[in-house]
């Protein structure tokens, strides 16, 4: 065998192990079926731009080893996320903070506010929330629910809110305060250079091959390695026999405009249930409308998002973590554990939402039990 790992996946997860098994002396494979590495995290320059080709990723965490880590491969700038919400032509400050409730109802301090979102909330009357919306209504009133909850949700999901666990949004930032700070984390910030810079650093020196589909080629693929990191979907892996585990999946509708600024920001969620998009990004301004040497950018380029079902061949995004996808992703995981030359890792390969942190130090954590 020529490897002693074949990193499956060219995402984070996938970057970070094969940087740490190589610098652990291990060689090391890296396939990915995509014609890129850098996962979901791809950016490509467009006339300067650093477009984010598979959404918005903004790192942010509270690990400081985790902020070292990346900060060793990649200088990161000092974006924060402060989105907007458009709904049917209302603009509302995001995260739900005392801009929205001034912009909502026209108070001016935390205690006007708290009066309202608690006389609200009184119409569940106390009741153990059964779903989402009434999980929502709990957390902040039936006003802030109808017009920057409902109608996301619902398109994101492709369910009715009173068909979704509550669980799904168990906790929701309420500030009193007017901090629009989405994450309110100790460390934020884009790679300076885009993500792509950042998995390129990351599998330096290693050995890299694109548009390879393990799944199609496993029999050969398996003889070159001693160990397999899997970051593909599970369900995949094993053929689905034992059923599909369900996601939602995205469609991008991108645009190359020739104006210095559609909207003025990042990030605008479109909370109404009639705009079929949930939201636009705006990619300059990721890097603060500047191109790397420092200078301003004309043009723009904006991304619009599109929810959709997902159906096997569709791109992955958001694992549908209810009840029946979890008892049948755990039947699988059971599967998984006879694999022993295999590991199964990231977001398709746990089937869970991970954020961009959470991977790497997951990648981190399974290198050192393994190199």
């Amino acid at each position: 065998m020529k490897y002693d790992y074949l990193v499956v996946g060219a995402g984070l997860y996938g970057c970070v192990f094969a940087r740490q098994a190589a610098d652990a002396g291990k060689k090391v494979l890296v396939i990915d079926k995509r014609p890129h590495i850098a996962g979901n995290t791809y950016t490509e320059n467009v006339n300067g731009i650093h477009v984010h080709r598979y959404g918005a990723h903004i790192f942010h965490t509270n690990d400081k080893k985790v902020w070292n880590y990346v900060n060793w491969f990649s200088e990161f700038n000092s974006f924060v996320n402060s989105p907007i919400a458009d709904y049917k032509g209302e603009r509302y400050h995001l995260p739900f903070n005392m801009n929205t409730f001034r912009e909502m109802w026209g108070v001016k301090d935390p205690e006007e506010a708290k009066a309202i979102i608690e006389e609200q909330k009184k119409e569940l009357s106390g009741k153990e929330p059964e779903n989402l919306e009434e999980q929502a209504i709990s957390l902040v009133g039936r006003d802030i629910f109808e017009k920057l909850i409902k109608g996301y949700t619902e398109k994101q999901w492709g369910r009715d809110c009173k068909d979704l666990p509550a669980f799904i949004i168990k906790r929701l930032p309420i500030r009193y305060t007017f901090d629009n700070n989405y994450f309110n984390a100790m460390y934020q910030g884009i790679p300076v250079g885009g993500y792509t810079k950042l998995a390129d650093k990351l599998l330096e020196g290693i050995e890299v091959r694109l548009n390879t589909d393990y799944l199609e080629e496993k029999a050969e693929l398996d003889k070159l390695a001693e160990r397999i990191v899997y970051t593909g979907p599970i369900d995949a892996y094993f053929n689905y026999k034992l059923g599909t585990l369900q996601y939602r999946s995205v469609r991008f509708e991108t645009e190359l405009l020739d104006i210095p600024n559609f909207q003025g920001n990042a990030v605008v969620n479109y909370t109404d249930r009639e705009t079929p998009y949930t939201r636009i990004i705006e990619h300059k301004w990721f890097d603060f409308g500047k191109d790397e040497n420092g200078k301003d950018i004309t043009g723009t380029v904006i991304t619009r998002e599109y929810p959709e079902e997902w159906k096997p061949g569709d791109d992955p995004y958001y694992p549908i973590n209810d009840s029946s996808n979890n008892e049948l992703y755990e039947k699988y995981r059971e599967l998984a554990k006879k694999e022993e030359k295999v590991i199964f890792g990231g977001r398709l390969g746990e089937y869970k939402y991970y954020d961009m942190d959470a991977v790497i130090e997951a990648a981190l954590q399974k290198s050192r039990e393994l190199v």
